[in-house]
């Protein structure tokens, strides 16, 4: 009996390996077949990726390409990102038809709106990096460049630079996912959340400091809608959760009788 079961795992356990390899290969095809459609326009992309930055520049500066295979590698580079994050869904989707069939009826139910909605926040914290935040970073930084040294940014330097930019901002706006995943798995309530609100707020700024030039607006730019998006955590922790909400408060409740005890 002893021998058959361990059998059975080792079947269920190799089973379960083909079907990974079978999700992997499938996620794999989805970013091959977008990066294909994307190469022939990786130049047109390139340029358009570039556009904040060649707007601001002086008269009679360009960017340029110090290695020798930069011209060629760097907007393949920038094809292969692009084709990663559009395929996000399709890669997300064979993660999750892998996942699925060992969740409960109520983890499916969270899980599923949380992933469609981290893929949508990660989106528009890329959207909002490139259409309010890369305006201000390269205006500021070509404006403050001493007298007599001629802004020519190299390509691949820029790439990476606009990489960081876009992963930082696509992960802070994942913070209403962390403040419900946070609530949901019983490591903070609802109620200690609120009472963190000053010292989100002074984080916010501190990493805004920290992520865009030494002027207000552009800090005040990411900050804000990193506590923004905290609240909406805290609000949409209080609809989808009224279990986690409950005992948040009755915690509280028991906490405040046995102070004034």
């Amino acid at each position: 009996m002893t021998e058959i079961n361990s059998t059975d795992q080792e079947l269920s356990f190799l089973e379960h390996l083909v079907e990974l390899r079978s999700r992997l290969l499938k996620a794999c095809m989805a970013v091959l077949v977008v990066l294909l459609f994307l190469l022939p326009f990786s130049r047109k992309l390139y340029a358009l990726l570039a556009a904040p930055l060649t707007a601001v520049l002086p008269e009679g500066s360009s960017m340029i390409a110090i290695d020798v295979a930069s011209p060629f590698l760097t907007p393949f580079k920038l094809a292969l990102l692009l084709a990663l994050i559009i395929s996000i869904p399709v890669v997300l989707y064979q993660l999750w038809a892998f996942v699925a069939p060992a969740l409960y009826r109520k983890e499916k139910r969270l899980a599923r709106p949380l992933l469609y909605s981290a893929v949508f926040l990660f989106y528009a914290g890329c959207a909002f990096a490139y259409f309010a935040v890369f305006p201000l970073v390269f205006g500021f930084f070509t404006r403050v460049a001493p007298e007599g040294v001629t802004v020519m940014t190299d390509i691949s330097k820029y790439l990476d630079f606009v990489i960081t930019l876009f992963l930082a901002f696509g992960i802070t706006f994942e913070v209403p996912i962390a403040t419900i995943i946070l609530v949901a798995t019983g490591m903070t309530t609802i109620e200690q959340l609120k009472k963190m609100r000053a010292y989100i707020l002074v984080g916010a700024f501190a990493l805004g400091m920290l992520l865009t030039p030494p002027d207000v607006i552009s800090q005040t730019l990411l900050a804000l809608p990193m506590w923004l998006l905290f609240e909406i955590g805290i609000l949409m922790s209080w609809i989808l959760l009224p279990h986690r909400r409950v005992a948040g408060e009755t915690a509280e409740e028991e906490s405040e009788d046995q102070a004034s005890n």
